[in-house]
């Protein structure tokens, strides 16, 4: 299966039209970050996370986000409450492992939240997607310390017990879809250097999945919309501040041309 820039820009083109409403139950240190990623895409962001209004946010919302990074008891209860909200509606759940594997309690909530509802999307780097395929693997604190390549086999072992797409982010992103899997070569070096943009791309398949229901392929569009607007934003950029501010502000800009830097 591939993907091409004019299929990328169709979805982008959908988002734009219809800014799906993508609820996102996400960490404290990201919070700002990608809900402006995705005005800047072209969706509407809304951040809940109290379980008392689970059940009305989720009847509004068109993808939903749930991201580990900040665990806590109530927010768990949260996450649990809108998973189950979102199948009975059939729309998208993303889910971001951020950390699994760097402590217990990590691991066995999203492994807790995948056996309970099956995500539409799983969304992390090599480590942490090892973590949750294996139970026993090691991240260092968010980051990864596995090449994307060395996690494929977890990932289709993982598609193959859950029927979630699987996105292994990594200087080369592989999306598993089944046997076959779609490559994403681009992005840039800078962008691992800027935090929360990890958590963007998991924003960004929830954009995605909201208007394609092709969740390998919508998840594959939106790991190639963030590692080219990484690459454009790196060759205007001299660090990791100005980074951030041109990485929103190339998402905003994007056109049909810029979809042709595909690798």
């Amino acid at each position: 299966m591939t993907i091409t820039p004019y299929s990328i820009w169709k979805d982008v083109t959908r988002i734009r039209e219809t800014s799906p409403l993508v609820h996102s139950i996400t960490n404290y240190v990201v919070m700002n970050t990608t809900a402006n990623a995705l005005l800047a895409l072209g969706a509407s962001p809304i951040m809940a996370h109290a379980w008392q209004e689970m059940d009305d946010i989720v009847n509004i919302a068109d993808a939903l986000v749930i991201n580990i990074g900040t665990l806590s008891d109530p927010w768990i209860e949260s996450m649990f409450r809108a998973a189950q909200k979102a199948k009975e509606r059939n729309i998208p759940i993303i889910l971001d492992p951020v950390g699994a594997g760097a402590t217990g309690y990590r691991t066995r909530t999203v492994r807790d939240l995948i056996k309970a509802v099956p995500p539409t999307i799983i969304r992390g780097n090599a480590s942490e997607i090892m973590a949750i395929s294996r139970g026993d693997a090691k991240t260092k604190g968010v980051e990864s310390v596995d090449l994307s390549e060395a996690a494929v086999d977890n990932a289709q072992q993982l598609f193959s017990t859950t029927g979630s797409v699987i996105c292994i982010s990594g200087e080369i992103d592989y999306i598993i879809g089944g046997d076959d899997s779609i490559k994403v070569k681009n992005g840039h070096s800078l962008m691992a250097r800027v935090t929360g943009l990890g958590c963007t791309a998991t924003a960004l398949c929830g954009a995605f999945a909201a208007v394609n229901d092709h969740y390998q392929v919508a998840a594959s569009h939106a790991m190639a919309v963030m590692g080219i607007t990484g690459e454009i934003a790196a060759e205007i950029s001299h660090g990791t501040g100005s980074m951030q501010m041109n990485f929103l502000d190339t998402l905003y800009q994007l056109s049909r041309e810029n979809m042709d830097r595909l690798n």
